[in-house]
């Protein structure tokens, strides 16, 4: 171990005097040299000298976070072990079997096998335990350790033994890997008479493929008159994926962003290809989640005045990463730019000081900006949308019954009973009858639940009796007894938010992401007010042509 280390030690010593020389030989930084000098030493010094074996790739993991630990929370060091997931989250694709995972007691079951992938065509359900991989007993083994058995180079073979949930039975398959490809695009179909409506997950080198073929699907179905773009949840990806998608919308030569480094302007972005749908209304949905190159399309369609954005205020990341090699296949990924869109404002929601505090944008920091036709818009922290649409509430309770796995194991059950018996995916819902047993059931298990109203009451009673204060322990009485949060109330007061859980947990087991995705639609005020707001053309134009948006 000992000589590994001194291995690694020289090497790096001899890569870093390289490196150094070549800085001295382009400028005179001779406070980098010298601490660069400064840190080989002491890695050199903990290596050999201290009392316990150090592991070298550990202890570089380790001085990377500290050197990165003030400085924004994008810039990081990818060491050769962390590469392929690295390389998944940019391209989408990877070798394997083609299915989520999740631990349950003892062992890993299937979590959700892609629609068409090897663990799908090898028959491959929502709730299979994985028993043993090339014959090696897998009770107890973590996720990573079932991940990295299931993944490997496309077409080798690998034997999984599953337990089936239907039946009970063991099973030993032989699924052969394949390239897995994690679609962009995770939902396209028409919501309304000529409306089209694309759910895009992330940014990925192929998404603006599967963004035309998908548009190209529509076309071929009936008149597409409008389309609702849907960013909600994504969190962004290639910068140069969202370029390419932007293409399909805005005139070929359209500058769509700008990035801005320590010394200016770096780069001009502009489309390079004519436009597939060039006059088409558009919505855009986004919400708290959207970041990223999904706040560049969704910025440059408001910008250019090219169609109208509904929800919420977006995440707020402005900041461009480049990926950096530094040698034996590990990374730097730094944050060497700001980008800019159309209107000249950038949209980054927070600075990051020297101390590596997040500070937002002070109200008197915020600048105004105007879109091709005039509209005022701001910058200072994400994109503002035309209609805003308030988010979603969901209610605690439902989150801690999907936490505990409740919901999941009344899902196995009715997937048991009725799996031979197919249904309406748009418009499936669970009886009376099925969510009264699913709440016998799970007033059955300990649901660790209180509710807001209650833990704050509790806070305050905690409060009150360190100051020796008695005097309103009446009055506290009685809003304890108006707390409506016990379990079996809150099946009934919250019960819109749990039937969808379940509804959703159901409909996955037939109809993969996006019959789920199609189910959920039906109950979307988002997409509600994205359909009525192509459907009444007068006021689409006033947003386009006259509504500034928000400044905060």
């Amino acid at each position: 171990m000992k000589r590994r280390i001194l291995k690694y030690t020289l090497i790096a010593i001899v890569a870093v005097s390289v490196f150094v020389g070549g800085i001295f030989a382009t400028r005179n930084d001779f406070g980098l040299g010298r601490n660069m000098e400064i840190m080989v030493n002491f890695m050199h010094a903990i290596s050999t000298q201290y009392v316990d074996k150090v592991d070298a790739d550990e202890m570089m993991k380790n001085g990377a976070a500290g050197i990165t630990a003030k400085l924004d929370p994008y810039t990081d060091f990818i060491s050769e072990k962390e590469m392929p997931d690295f390389e998944q989250m940019t391209t989408g694709r990877y070798g394997g079997i083609g299915s989520l995972i999740r631990k349950k007691g003892d062992y890993v079951i299937i979590a959700e096998p892609y629609k068409g992938s090897p663990a799908d065509e090898s028959g491959l359900k929502i709730g299979d335990k994985i028993v043993a991989i090339d014959g090696k007993d897998m009770r107890g083994a973590e996720i990573e350790n079932i991940s990295k058995a299931l993944r490997g180079e496309p077409n080798t073979t690998v034997k999984v033994t599953v337990e089936r949930l239907l039946t009970g039975v063991r099973e030993e398959l032989k699924i052969r890997r394949q390239r897995i490809s994690i679609p962009s695009i995770t939902y396209a179909d028409y919501v309304a008479d000529g409306v089209g409506y694309i759910r895009h997950a992330d940014f990925t080198d192929k998404c603006y493929e599967d963004m035309r073929a998908a548009i190209l699907r529509l076309q071929s179905k009936g008149e597409l008159k409008g389309l609702v773009l849907d960013y909600r949840n994504n969190g962004g990806g290639l910068l140069q994926s969202a370029v390419k998608v932007l293409s399909l919308f805005v005139p070929k030569g359209t500058k769509v962003v700008e990035m801005r480094g320590r010394n200016g302007v770096m780069e001009t972005l502009h489309t390079q290809y004519e436009p597939l749908l060039p006059s088409i209304p558009i919505v855009v949905l986004i919400n708290g989640n959207s970041a990223s190159a999904a706040e560049i399309v969704a910025g440059a369609i408001q910008d250019l005045d090219r169609g109208v954005v509904v929800g919420q205020r977006s995440f707020g990341k402005g900041l461009v990463q480049s990926t950096l090699p530094l040698g034996y296949n590990a990374y730097a990924k730094v944050t060497t730019a700001k980008y800019y869109i159309p209107s000249g404002r950038c949209i980054q929601a927070m600075n990051y000081s020297k101390e590596g505090r997040a500070e937002a944008v002070a109200d008197s920091l915020i600048n105004e900006f105007k879109t091709a036709r005039g509209r005022k818009v701001y910058d200072g922290g994400g994109i503002m949308p035309d209609r805003r649409v308030d988010s979603k509430y969901v209610s605690t309770f439902a989150l801690v019954l999907y936490l505990t796995g409740v919901v999941e194991e009344f899902g196995d059950i009715y997937y048991k009973q009725h799996h031979a018996t197919p249904i309406d995916v748009k418009n499936f819902s669970i009886s009376e009858k099925d969510y009264a047993d699913f709440v016998v059931m799970a007033m059955e298990r300990d649901i660790p639940y209180k509710s807001e109203s209650r833990v704050a009451l509790e806070k305050l009673r905690s409060a009150l009796k360190k100051e020796r204060n008695d005097s309103l322990e009446e009055a506290l009485a009685t809003i304890d007894k108006g707390l409506n949060d016990d379990k079996r109330s809150c099946f009934e007061t919250f019960r819109d938010d749990i039937l969808e859980q379940i509804n959703q947990n159901i409909v996955l087991r037939y109809a993969y992401a996006e019959g789920v995705i199609a189910s959920s639609l039906r109950s979307d005020k988002e997409l509600k007010v994205a359909i009525e707001t192509l459907a009444d053309k007068a006021e689409y134009e006033r947003i386009l042509t006259s509504q500034d948006t928000a400044r905060k």
